[in-house]
């Protein structure tokens, strides 16, 4: 069965950058554009800004350099700083402390003069030949429509591109999407006890914790539990299969799954671990942390050869070096020995990087969107390296700066003058070792 449902909807705000989603990606793209002078309008659906290192509850940012250079430079460094000079460092984890990096956010994009709003739902999108004309917004009070010379889909989920028509792919070439983790945070944890020589190794015991029924997932993929504060742990543990983030039934599955799960890792600490004997679990995130999910298509797409070949473009608004973190799609031996097998000695040397060519952020079709963060043009693998924190950063940043350009000259996101745009993220701090005027 189905109705036509139609209604005549204000235009509430009409703008020069419009960017959906307020993560890591979308702070960045919204700080860079308005800091030209353009006027920026940023939705996100969550009550804060900062994504999965905030409301998601993510422990680490990950590798913001490569051993010699700082490749999250510009924007990035700047949000990372700030939300250490107001209590986040910890130690040498670049740990996160979620209140902190919420004031860095809110700080800095209200600093830039960006206008936003939060619990606000990016839900539908108008095209006409290539051009998106307006996008559609959802919050209490009602549904209204933004106009933008240009959009920014900073979603995550690529869902701006989607609702517009992009093409797009998702998992890899079997169609298996990698799983999902509900993280959480920890409390009465005695970090001097434990033994930090196992920091990575906190599934040793799970094969006979299965046997005995602690766990009901044999999971040998945990990422574990990371000190954040002196007696806080952040936790990445357990994972959700065939989870589609597209799809709000098997998100709906997978929170359920995880939220019952938790206790048995509270369960799994104390039995097997020093220092954990006394550990609870004090809170879980609020929205699932998806890893990967739609990969728009753009002019070009980042692949795993350029990966291992430290590749360079002439159209490079950025370096990144983080591993290629594929995490197994199901918990069998074979599957999980694949997974410990394929990616083995990926990671790169201290120095090392692979370039980010602005193609993978101009979505074949759409003259006038750009993405950035984890739904960038890429393969299945190099989604799994460009898609934690400081890569989303350095995306958004150079999104957000060549949005206000196109803005500016009144030109597609695809025949804009890279020069200029490689210029200006040079000025603003940005790290493109291969620059020349």
């Amino acid at each position: 069965m189905k109705v036509q449902y139609g209604k005549e909807i204000e235009v509430r705000v009409e703008t020069d950058v419009f960017v959906a989603g307020g993560g890591p990606a979308g702070a960045a793209a919204a700080i860079a554009a308005a800091r030209t002078g353009r006027r920026v309008f940023l939705a996100e659906a969550a009550g804060a800004f900062g994504g999965a290192g905030t409301v998601g509850l993510v422990p680490v940012f990950q590798r913001i350099g490569d051993g010699v250079n700082e490749l999250c430079a510009g924007i990035g460094k700047e949000i990372i700083d700030r939300a250490y000079e107001g209590g986040a460092k910890d130690h040498e984890y670049f740990a996160i402390n979620k209140e902190a990096l919420k004031r860095a956010y809110d700080g800095l994009i209200s600093e830039a003069g960006v206008e936003f709003r939060f619990m606000t739902n990016l839900i539908d999108v108008a095209v006409k030949a290539g051009e998106v004309e307006y996008v559609v917004l959802s919050d209490k009070s009602g549904v209204y429509a933004v106009k933008a010379k240009v959009y920014i889909d900073c979603t995550g989920d690529g869902d701006l591109c989607a609702f517009a028509g992009a093409e797009f792919e998702k998992g890899d070439e079997n169609g298996q999407i990698m799983p999902s983790t509900l993280c959480s945070y920890w409390a009465d944890i005695d970090w001097d006890k434990f033994d930090m020589q196992y920091k990575h190794e906190q599934n040793i015991y799970v094969d006979d914790a299965y046997k005995k029924g602690i766990l009901s997932v044999r999971d040998r993929h945990m990422p574990g539990i990371t000190k954040v504060g002196a007696t806080l742990g952040g936790g990445n543990l357990g994972h959700a299969y065939d989870v589609d983030a597209s799809d709000s039934a098997t998100v709906t599955r997978a929170l359920l799954e995880q939220r019952r799960m938790l206790p048995e890792f509270e369960n799994y600490f104390r039995t097997y671990w020093s220092g954990f004997e006394k550990a609870r679990l004090i809170s879980t995130a609020e929205f699932l942390g998806i890893r990967a999910s739609r990969r728009i298509t753009g002019e070009y797409i980042l692949n795993i050869d350029d990966y291992m070949s430290r590749a360079v473009f002439d159209d490079e608004i950025g370096r990144y070096c983080y591993s290629v973190d594929i995490h197994p799609s199901k918990t069998d031996d074979e599957s999980y020995q694949r997974f410990r097998n394929k990616f083995k000695g990926l990671w790169y040397k201290a120095g090392e990087s692979y370039g980010i060519p602005y193609r993978i952020l101009t979505p074949k079709g759409l003259k006038n969107v750009l993405t950035a963060g984890r739904c960038v043009s890429t393969d299945n693998a190099m989604q799994a390296s460009i898609r934690v924190m400081p890569g989303c950063y350095i995306t958004g940043q150079a999104a957000g700066t060549a949005a206000a350009l196109c803005a500016e000259y009144d030109c597609s996101v695809q025949s804009l003058d890279i020069k200029k745009l490689q210029a200006r993220l040079v000025k603003d701090g940005a790290y493109l070792p291969n620059f020349s005027e």
